[in-house]
């Protein structure tokens, strides 16, 4: 398995390629545990991660940290993903002392800040603490961490305008994010770009947009189905649903079935989480 081709998985357009049973370096094992959570199998990406939070390179250090904290979140997990972001910050500030190499996907020094401090963003936004949230996500913006930077900042953005009772402010962050998703042919990020954008959509309350909303998600539900993310398959069902798609207890069905199985996959620890989470409907 080449490196390139994880890479093609992780934030491309080849996202059914067979994850490595071995990786053969630190970066290749970062990718695979990405491309394992992007299907949901949260249990062998954290196999993975626990090694990789450890690794003497504080840019896979801090990109590990990120990347399982973003996983804890998956689970609805926010306040046990600030265990891992606030480790990756900190190993990214000592990245950014010693690293200058660019990463066309945000693999280097100033994607590991950009995003350890939108995932910290993300998790006090859940912790409803919205003048944190925005405080750190105006930081990452700041940093010109490349394209996977520029669309996870745009879903962030997007969830704080909302939880600010703003939608319309979120529109514009939230159509950049699936306008760079796109262009860089990123499959799982232009998924949930588009459900991003379809669940501002249609919280604007603008009946003249809800149509367009109603198809953002569905194709987002569809490309989903085909590209096996399953991480992202049960969210897409409960915005279908909560946007009157028909018939709703299809939609209901498959995001009941869908989690069941992730969680099936998931490491104890995410398993708990997702338990205790008043976000996941288990």
């Amino acid at each position: 398995m080449r490196e390139d081709e994880l890479r093609r998985a992780a934030f491309g357009e080849l996202p059914l390629v067979r994850v490595p049973g071995r990786p053969p370096t630190p970066r290749a094992a970062l990718l695979s545990a990405i491309v394992l959570g992007g299907r949901g199998r949260y249990g062998a990406a954290a196999t993975i991660l626990t090694g990789l939070v450890r690794a003497e390179d504080p840019v896979i250090a801090s990109l590990a940290g990120s990347v399982f904290a973003s996983h804890r979140r998956q689970l609805g997990g926010h306040a046990a993903a600030r265990r891992f972001d606030g480790p990756a910050l900190l190993k990214a500030s000592r990245a950014l002392e010693l690293h200058k190499t660019d990463d066309p996907d945000g693999l280097d020094a100033r994607g590991a800040m950009s995003d350890a401090l939108l995932g910290l963003a993300a998790d006090n936004l859940a912790l409803a603490r919205l003048p944190a949230a925005r405080r750190l996500a105006a930081a990452a913006a700041g940093i010109p961490a490349g394209w996977r930077g520029e669309v996870r900042s745009g879903w962030v953005s997007a969830e704080i305008e909302l939880a600010a009772g703003a939608p319309e402010d979120a529109v514009a962050p939230a159509e950049r994010a699936a306008e760079l998703s796109r262009a860089h042919g990123a499959y799982r990020h232009s998924v949930k770009s588009d459900l991003v954008l379809g669940a501002t959509l249609a919280a604007t309350g603008d009946p003249g947009t809800h149509d367009r909303a109603k198809r953002l998600v569905e194709n987002a539900l569809q490309e989903a189905e085909k590209c096996e993310f399953f991480s992202l398959i049960w969210p897409a069902c409960s915005i279908a649903g909560n946007l009157g798609a028909e018939p709703g207890e299809k939609y209901r069905f498959r995001s009941a079935q869908v989690l069941h199985g992730v969680l099936l996959r998931a490491d104890p620890g995410g398993r708990r989480i997702a338990r205790e989470s008043p976000w996941v409907p288990t």
